[in-house]
């Protein structure tokens, strides 16, 4: 499937943003969604995912309890909700996708994602 992120921006320590990928193409099939991001220097991380149904979800412990992740299989999106931001938080932000036969597993390597998005830049001023 093709990605399309968008929602990144600037915002003040403390702040919220959502950010929300699009998927087209074979979008008929089932995929599990995760989001990555980037920052300058470093390797990309993993983020969150979620699995096809959507009740399925798991985050890194950097964004536990800050970070909500959700989709709509009738819009092709997933959504990122971001709260409590903080500077280290700033990064490029990547959605990614991987086509899938369960409806609940859900996958937090690289590795095992091939279809990604072209990113947003999210900044967190202090």
């Amino acid at each position: 499937v093709q990605l399309q992120a968008s929602g990144g921006g600037l915002v003040q320590a403390g702040g919220s943003l959502r950010l929300s990928c699009t998927a087209s193409g074979r979008t008929s099939s089932r995929y599990a969604l995760g989001w990555f991001r980037q920052a300058p220097g470093k390797e990309r991380e993993f983020v969150a995912a979620i699995s096809w149904s959507g009740l399925r979800t798991y985050f890194a412990d950097s964004v536990q309890g800050r970070f909500t992740i959700s989709r709509d299989n009738a819009k092709n999106t997933v959504y990122l909700q971001m709260n409590s931001l903080k500077p280290e938080d700033t990064a490029i932000y990547y959605c990614a996708a991987t086509p899938t036969y369960s409806t609940e597993n859900y996958y937090y390597r690289r590795s095992e994602y091939p279809d990604w998005g072209q990113g947003t830049q999210v900044t967190v001023s202090s």
